[in-house]
């Protein structure tokens, strides 16, 4: 249920929306004075991403870039012409790898031959996902994915998905460290890096304390919740440990704060968002273990917490946060894992049971 206030904003969930609809696809709706939010479509059920405009001397500054694809180039060549007034773009922000935020990352700094800034490990695992590096051809990604329960024809059914283009960004040949504690002035603003971990390895938020405004990209959105996933790069890993010890560290952030996120439309009360978060995944960790009771298989058990799931990028994604779900139960020491039959079973642990890290199976 929604509701407007007097000032035409929109209250949904305990959340202000200050702008009620977003702006179509390619255009911008101003958020502060020198601050652009751009609108990019995404060929997915989640059909957009948000991009940010910073004004900054006699140019821009992006936030974030959009994918890989046609769709986005054309949108970018609107915004040149129609939005940046002839001017240039001075430099790319990246808020982190994933391929819809750094898609056009290459082609964007070869155009205007402006620097690129991110955080170090964001810039590595750009590298390694623009890489030609099939999975069809890597015995680790098969064994991850029969480990979690799926059949070797569901395996297979991935691999197309996994080559496309989309996912497959056009990465620049060198970037200006981002790092907790940076500080970038741009058009007269000073913005503070804030990182976050768990959705992506070092994910840069930029914080302005003059003007109250944060973009947060991914690792705080307004309805649906960031993405924390096991790949088959660090199977063993605990994001989800990870992400909620970052969520903490976003309360140093005012409640005040407009919060300018990467998908959906910016918002305030950030504080109740950061609460709203943390609690859908502590629903999350009780339903698995709830649904323990005899050893299952990941994949079992994520249609305990994804019931309805549309398509194959879904259901990686879904496999994923599952996984990262039961990591972390492990690592608490409430959940085992038991291979059998090349398959991972998990069930609770004895009351008492000692939290040990999770460990690859030998």
């Amino acid at each position: 249920m929604s509701s407007l206030d007097a000032h035409g904003h929109e209250w949904r969930a305990g959340l202000r929306f200050p702008w009620p609809t977003p702006p179509a696809n390619g255009e911008v709706q101003a958020v502060a004075e020198g601050v652009l939010w751009l609108r990019m479509p995404l060929p997915f059920g989640l059909d957009h991403i948000n991009l940010y405009l910073l004004k900054h001397a006699q140019g821009w500054v992006a936030v974030d870039t959009g994918l890989n694809n046609r769709q986005t180039r054309d949108a970018w060549e609107r915004v040149f012409e129609q939005v940046l007034g002839g001017l240039p773009l001075l430099a790319v922000i990246c808020t982190h790898f994933h391929s819809d935020h750094v898609g056009v990352l290459g082609w964007l700094t070869e155009r205007f031959r402006c620097p690129v800034f991110m955080s170090a490990s964001e810039y590595q695992a750009m590298h390694q996902l623009g890489a030609n590096n099939d999975p069809s051809s890597s015995w680790a990604f098969r064994q991850h994915y029969r480990r979690a329960g799926l059949s070797t024809e569901q395996t297979e059914a991935l691999f197309p998905l996994l080559n496309s283009a989309h996912f497959r960004p056009q990465v620049p040949t060198s970037f200006h460290r981002l790092s907790e504690g940076s500080e970038l002035n741009i058009g007269g603003r000073r913005w503070q890096v804030r990182i976050g971990r768990g959705h992506s390895p070092e994910h840069a938020c930029l914080y302005c304390a003059e003007d109250q405004l944060l973009i947060a990209g991914d690792q705080v959105l307004p309805r649906i919740t960031s993405s924390v996933c096991v790949q088959v790069t660090e199977p063993d890993a605990n994001p989800l440990r990870e992400w909620l010890d970052s969520i903490e560290g976003l309360r140093g952030v005012p409640d005040d704060v407009l919060v300018l996120p990467a998908h959906e439309r910016p918002f305030f009360n950030l504080h109740l968002r950061l609460d709203q978060l943390r609690d859908h995944h502590l629903v999350h960790l009780q339903q698995l273990l709830d649904a323990c009771t005899a050893p299952r298989s990941a994949v079992q058990l994520m249609a305990v917490l994804f019931p309805k799931v549309n398509g194959q990028f879904d259901e990686l994604m879904a496999l994923g946060e599952t996984l990262a779900h039961l990591n972390y139960l492990i690592a608490q020491g409430q959940l085992g894992r038991e291979e059998i039959d090349g398959v991972f079973r998990y069930g609770r642990t004895p009351v008492g049971a000692v939290a040990r890290p999770v460990l690859g199976q030998l």
